[in-house]
């Protein structure tokens, strides 16, 4: 997927576990843990909003294009 999720670099800088962000944006942990992985095909602005609050960061914190043929950043 050229769409890289940075969800652990923005845990580790904040040093927060998955299970604290899960309390403070109101999102499970199965959802979150399938986000940190790259596993989902979608996000809500609504959640996107609430994880770069609680960890202070803009959303191109956490996502990244990745061109797959070339794998590089854009």
């Amino acid at each position: 997927m050229p769409i890289r999720i940075n969800l652990d670099v923005e845990l580790a800088r904040n040093k927060k576990s998955l299970t604290e962000l899960s309390e403070q944006v109101g999102v499970s942990m199965t959802n979150l843990s399938l986000l940190k992985n790259g596993r989902v095909k979608a996000i809500r602005f609504s959640t996107l909003e609430a994880i770069c609050r609680a960890l202070g960061c803009q959303p191109g914190d956490l996502l990244e294009f990745v061109d797959d043929a070339s794998g590089s950043k854009l």
